[in-house]
């Protein structure tokens, strides 16, 4: 069930003072929020998942130029 999924492997802020203070949360996406990931953990300063977002497109744009550029 859901509450079990949740207990055993959503990362919360709880989950995330056991790891060291400078660990870095990172998601490849689509995040199932409240599910994976509670919103403090995504909103924390850890949280590199935002940056990964705004990355992505231009980072695989870049990746398939130079590939397919030969």
């Amino acid at each position: 069930d859901l509450d079990t999924y949740k207990n055993s492997y959503q990362l919360s802020t709880s989950k995330l003072g056991c790891a060291k203070a400078d660990a870095i949360i990172m998601h490849p996406g689509p995040v199932n929020m409240n599910i994976e990931l509670s919103k403090e953990a995504y909103n924390s300063n850890n949280s590199v998942i935002r940056h990964q977002i705004a990355n992505g497109i231009p980072m695989r744009m870049a990746i398939l130029s130079k590939y397919l550029s030969i």
